[in-house]
């Protein structure tokens, strides 16, 4: 018998257990070392043993070995049903899935879970359904574990080929199992969606069941804040199968591949007649846009698992854990052109990420929900190594004012980033929530005040800079003073009120102003009053009476910034005792 043992093994370990296996089978056993062609002890029953490296041991006449026993037919039948479980479904399924530009299930496994770092580790359940009269492979959903950019992770994958990735008792029973074993162990959850949703056929079998397709949804509301789940969607996920990806705390949508519905088209047409299409109704770009549901829309299979390997370098495993650091680079633009970035005239749009190049590291910077609520950046980076979770005002889009979705999107990404335990940079520049008729129907006061819980109610460090304008109740959810961040900072251009200079002459000195009748005086009493107003709302009078930490040079901002997060790393803050807040 041949055995081979660790290569940090020594020649006496090798000779132990050489001779303990030795009397355990009754023959003669070889010891092999790491990769080392010749075995490092020979033992043979009667007790001799040959040692080639000649360090201890004793070389005699050694017994030729018997033939090595090997697998029977049992074991080969058995790497027969494997193989067919391997296969997947039918076919002529297998053959669709190039027209719609997919991989077949084992192949997208294999993509993502092999090269440096990445290694498929076990499947638990292959042999779900292996005694049903229909082709079943699995029953269709696949549960295991896997190393993904040297991160241990569970993982499912629906198989499309099978009955069109549809859920039933067994996969179901798969599915919570695999849920539930990540509660124990702390490692993150790969969900890689393609589902048509429940079998309705067998829907006794695991619809109403307490260990039923229910209990999804309560396993990953228990997940939820515990260890990330991040969901890819490759096809049309219908009904049951669409609240995986919401739950999810990241979700990735493939164009023109994935959709995601309450129910199907012909189903939305038998029950309000409308007549749709499943992208329109429930496509990449239109969750993106406009539910914000996706958080990304990858070009691909390939580029859908880049952004994923890109996402989850800002998390940790779970959230006893802190986020992993890496070797701090410089910004991809110099800190010194910041100051002229930002215009002195608060009405004057610029992109707001031109500032943050110039502040996080090199190739760090990682956008999620762009298109959604494009007044509001929501941002993964790094800033000398350390991920933190930027939430900046984009003032080149509706000139950076706080809209309901917006509001929504800040407060959910604040939420997610606090969980596991990212530090938080607010960018301020913002005239404030959004007014008028049609944001009060879209509940600007309600998606308003989540934003503010979500900045009230989170422990981890959080910095705030008061890039230019800071206006009415924007400063509060952008993490001002009265919300307990660890600093507040300015740059020059900063300025505080409740309004801006204009809306505040119009407000208290409409009347005076209307009683000048001569035009030119009128102007030059409006532009005195303008000014008087925004000396009294300047950075500099705020950091005068001690409302803000401190003022700092533009090209400092960075240096500022990196110093400041790593002296509060460790800061959690204390929230009151209770069992937990009610604004959701």
């Amino acid at each position: 018998m041949k055995v081979r043992i660790g290569a940090d093994a020594s020649a006496d370990e090798a000779e132990a257990i050489a001779s303990a296996m030795a009397e355990h089978v009754g023959g003669e056993v070889s010891v092999y070392v790491g990769d080392d062609a010749e075995p490092a002890a020979v033992e043979d029953a009667a007790g001799d043993t040959d040692s080639p490296s000649g360090t201890g041991g004793t070389t005699g006449t050694v017994t030729p070995p018997a033939d090595d026993l090997g697998p029977t037919d049992r074991e080969a039948t058995l790497r027969e049903e494997i193989a067919e479980i391997l296969a997947g479904g039918p076919e002529k399924y297998k053959e669709q899935l190039p027209e719609e530009d997919k991989l077949f299930v084992r192949d997208r496994i294999d993509l993502w879970f092999s090269g440096d770092g990445n290694d498929f580790l076990f499947e638990d359940g292959r042999f779900a359904e292996f005694d049903a009269d229909d082709q079943l492979p699995a029953d269709g959903l696949i549960t295991g574990a896997a190393t993904f950019e040297d991160r241990d992770v569970h993982f499912m994958a629906n198989d499309y080929t099978v009955k069109r990735g549809s859920m039933a008792a067994k996969g179901v029973e798969k599915f919570l199992r695999m849920q539930q074993r990540a509660l124990k162990t702390g490692q993150p959850v790969v969900y890689l969606m393609d589902s048509s949703g429940g079998r309705i056929d067998q829907q006794t079998g695991f619809f109403a069941n307490r260990e039923g397709i229910g209990k999804y949804y309560y396993n990953h509301s228990m997940l939820s804040g515990r260890v990330p789940q991040i969901c890819v969607l490759y096809g049309p996920c219908i009904a049951g199968a669409a609240y995986t990806p919401v739950f999810a705390d990241f979700t990735i949508m493939v164009e023109g591949m994935s959709a995601m519905a309450i129910a199907s088209p012909r189903m939305v047409q038998m029950v309000t007649g409308e007549e749709i299409s499943m992208q329109e109704l429930g496509g990449a770009s239109m969750h993106a846009r406009q539910s914000g549901s996706a958080d990304l829309v990858a070009r691909d299979e390939e580029h859908a698992r880049e952004l994923v390997s890109q996402l989850i370098t800002y998390l940790p495993d779970n959230a006893d854990e802190q986020p992993p650091k890496t070797p701090g680079r410089q910004p991809v633009a110099s800190p010194a052109g910041i100051d002229s970035i930002v215009p002195q005239e608060p009405n004057r749009g610029y992109d707001m990420v031109d500032l943050i190049d110039r502040v996080v590291d090199q190739g760090s910077y990682f956008e999620l929900s762009p298109d959604y609520g494009k007044e509001i950046i929501t941002a993964y980076a790094r800033i000398d190594g350390r991920p933190v979770g930027i939430v900046a005002n984009q003032p080149n889009h509706r000139a950076g004012a706080i809209f309901p979705d917006a509001a929504e999107k800040a407060a959910e990404f604040i939420w997610k980033s606090d969980a596991f335990n990212v530090p938080i940079l607010y960018l301020c520049d913002t005239p404030g929530f959004m007014a008028g008729s049609q944001v009060e129907k879209d509940a600007i006061l309600e998606k308003g005040k989540k934003f503010i819980y979500a900045t009230s109610s989170a422990t981890v460090p959080q910095q705030t800079v008061v890039v230019r304008k800071a206006y009415g109740a924007g400063i509060y959810a952008m993490g001002g003073p009265a919300y307990e961040p660890e600093s507040v900072i300015g740059l020059p251009s900063g300025e505080i009120a409740i309004m801006g200079p204009e809306a505040a002459i119009n407000a208290v000195y409409a009347r005076k102003l209307s009683e000048i009748d001569d035009e030119d005086e009128r102007a030059e009493m409006e532009a005195e009053l303008r000014e008087e107003y925004r000396e009294d709302i300047d950075i500099h009078r705020m950091a005068s009476e001690v409302v803000i930490d401190e003022i700092v040079p533009p090209s400092e901002l960075r240096t500022e910034l990196a110093n400041r997060f790593a002296f509060y790393e460790g800061v959690e803050k204390d929230l009151p005792s209770k069992k937990h807040g009610t604004v959701l």
